[in-house]
């Protein structure tokens, strides 16, 4: 018996010990929009071994970090990852090879170094965190631990917990063709088992869709699966919630509450810093009355980027006012920066943060600015993109994190619906 302990136990420290890059290797696939983006291998010394694709986003901040195209016409529009792919297989692949990736910080920031820019625009954003997100998983599979583990671990968080999903049924703004001002329309049903809350997110999902045909709306779906109908204003959409919800057999506001993503940079004129809605312009002013008005006549808990990225006087005047009763998110206001979601915290700007990985570019800046938002009492959501693959790591790392809230789309199209079985499968430890 001894014997066949210290076998394991030699085993085991073989493992640990030969946690070393021996090869990164990238490919370029297509999102869930049919544009190229990467998948990433991490081979470590032990055979242990891990990949990560890269999502990408449509309505993207001006202060995200850079994703980095080719710009060849002549290959998909332009869009093609080449060079992300080459800087993987080339620079990183060379500079990486023989360092030890069980420190993630070290790799991580290794990486920044050696792109040297401040917003990853010369490797490519995408390029570094398809490595810094396929290193982890190595290293996960490496120590036999679930990539929840490991990024529990990488966060110093005390416990696990499931996230509450905002769950976006009818889609908007940049992501359909709508013709919605609003990005998204989300419900989220009451806190409870991970399982409760992906079954009654279905049963209004396609409680919705028979709503729509009644009502001879198109039920085809925008990006992130939510229903795409033509609509003339936002508060018909709704008013289409509500009857979804009780046809579901859930009480508004009690069962399930609504989350919006305003995506207002889509309708913002900078040259006359008026907000240009299908229903009128607005000054800032009276886009926070439009706020309030849609606030009192309907239960809705969460508003996302209410404003431009640049009006911080707006999202500093909306938190003042209802702060205490509502959150408030900023996503493209922070990009996931820790730097802008300090001034955020400083200036009280908002009280929640979007996260999302791409935004940022390493799992270790990730992790950073969901630990300063948390220090601040901000709420923290993580978040997946327009433009998705059927990678589940933002799964784990809500559920690592012990985030509260997760952003991945609708009940329906397999790239979110992979994130929400994902979490299926840790409730269940299938």
């Amino acid at each position: 018996m001894a014997q066949i302990f210290c076998k394991k136990s030699i085993k085991n420290n073989i493992r640990e010990m030969s946690t070393k890059i021996t090869e990164l290797k990238a490919v370029e696939i297509l999102d869930s929009r049919g544009n190229p983006t990467l998948k990433v291998k991490a081979l470590l010394a032990n055979g242990s071994f891990g990949f990560a694709s890269v999502p990408s986003g449509a309505s993207t901040g001006v202060f995200e970090a850079v994703e980095l195209r080719d710009g060849d016409e002549s290959r998909y529009g332009g869009k093609g990852v080449t060079k992300a792919v080459e800087h993987v297989n080339s620079i990183l692949n060379d500079e990486l090879r023989g360092f030890d990736a069980e420190n993630q910080e070290a790799l991580d920031t290794k990486m920044i170094e050696i792109d040297g820019t401040e917003n990853k625009g010369r490797l490519g954003a995408n390029a570094i965190l398809g490595v810094s997100l396929a290193a982890a998983k190595a290293i996960a599979w490496s120590h036999n631990m679930q990539l929840y583990e490991y990024i529990k671990k990488l966060t110093g968080n005390d416990s696990f917990s499931f996230p509450r999903p905002m769950m976006n049924i009818i889609n908007g703004g940049k992501h359909a063709d709508s013709g919605l001002d609003i990005q998204e329309f989300m419900i989220m049903p009451k806190k409870q088992e991970m399982s409760e809350m992906v079954r009654i997110g279905a049963e209004v999902f396609h409680t919705l869709k028979k709503v729509l045909q009644e009502k001879g709306e198109s039920t085809g779906v925008g990006d992130e699966g939510g229903f795409a109908p033509k609509l003339s204003e936002n508060k018909e959409a709704l008013e289409l919630i509500m009857t979804a919800i009780e046809k579901a057999g859930y009480t508004p506001g009690e069962d399930i509450t609504i989350a919006l993503d305003s995506a207002a940079a889509s309708f913002y004129n900078k040259n006359e810093n008026i907000y240009e809605m299908s229903s009128g312009k607005r000054s800032t002013e009276e886009l926070l009355d439009y706020y309030s008005e849609l606030t009192e006549s309907f239960p809705i808990i969460s508003i996302e980027d209410p404003f431009d990225e640049n009006d911080w006087d707006g999202f500093i005047m909306m938190t003042e006012k209802y702060g205490d009763t509502l959150q408030i998110v900023g996503d493209d206001l922070f990009v996931t920066n820790p730097k802008i979601l300090k001034r955020g915290i400083e200036e009280k700007a908002a009280n929640a943060v979007l996260i999302k990985l791409n935004q940022i570019g390493t799992l270790t800046e990730t992790i950073q600015t969901i630990n300063l938002a948390k220090e601040a009492d901000f709420k923290t959501i993580i978040s997946h993109r327009s433009g998705e693959t059927c990678d589940t790591t933002i799964a784990d790392l809500a559920y690592g994190s012990a985030a509260g809230q997760i952003k991945t789309g609708s009940l329906s199209r397999s790239e979110r619906i992979s994130k929400y079985n994902r979490l299926l499968e840790i409730q269940y430890r299938f």
